[in-house]
């Protein structure tokens, strides 16, 4: 199977989904991220990433129940697809590859 890089975005978008159980919905990935990143992130940001990956295939979706507070409104849930979580497994093991090398000396300034 063909390799996909994945952005930073896309790979907290994975991360959280996966977190999520693989039944995400937009806004509950939003605030995931929020609290987990301490940094702001824009809904439409979310919803373009996650029909992005969807169209690489590393994630699938489906139409949940629909909802009285959604006005009827079925609610759009996200999981991760196995391309997806080999995409994740990739990008871990390059940055797990790059911080087994950095220098003992430079981890330790890290620290300081």
């Amino acid at each position: 199977m063909k390799r996909t890089g994945i952005g930073e975005l896309e790979e907290l978008v994975l991360l959280t989904v996966c977190v999520l159980n693989n039944d995400a919905y937009a806004l509950d990935i939003k605030e995931e991220l929020e609290g987990r990143t301490q940094r702001r992130m824009n809904l439409s940001a979310i919803h373009t990433t996650l029909y992005r990956m969807e169209d690489k295939g590393l994630l699938s979706s489906r139409l949940g129940d629909s909802s009285q507070v959604r006005g009827g409104k079925k609610k759009r849930l996200f999981s991760v697809t196995s391309f997806g979580l080999k995409s994740l497994a990739e990008v871990q093991e390059t940055r797990n590859s790059f911080w087994n090398d950095i220098p003992s000396l430079v981890l330790k300034s890290l620290n300081s």
